[in-house]
């Protein structure tokens, strides 16, 4: 078997929001409460565990999620109704753009928790096929 991200644990004030703030922008299923977990499922088989701990122990960080143009255009949709803050740039320097990075788009906002989640359509690096 090779190597695989199988889960990774996200520190959250409130595990239940930050979960269904998440899998609400992305278009994914919340998973049922396991522990001090609540899990969501992306579809790559890799579980993002939200654990509620105190918010001084939260470390804000960074999520990059790679989806399709029409995903995206859904999430982004659901960004903009929210009045979710959002950037062209993960240092927020540039509110209220997209960006174009690769050949695709991407854009970068906060969920609950600080996290720095970030929608992509190409990943970084794509270089596309000249057949194309």
């Amino acid at each position: 078997m090779s190597v695989q991200l199988n889960h990774t644990i996200i520190h959250s004030r409130d595990n239940r929001e930050s979960a269904e703030f998440l899998a609400h922008v992305l278009g994914l299923e919340v998973g049922a409460e396991w522990g001090p977990f609540v899990p969501v499922d992306t579809g790559n088989g890799v579980t993002l565990d939200f654990a509620t701990v105190p918010a001084e122990s939260i470390t804000a960080q960074h999520y990059a999620f790679l989806i399709s143009e029409a995903e995206f255009d859904v999430a982004f949709a659901k960004i903009q109704a929210a009045g979710t803050a959002y950037f062209a740039d993960p240092h927020r320097k540039h509110p209220g753009e997209i960006n174009h990075n690769d050949g695709g788009r991407g854009v970068y906002f906060l969920d609950p928790s600080g996290h720095a989640m970030e929608i992509i359509t190409r990943p970084y690096g794509y270089q596309a096929d000249p057949a194309e």
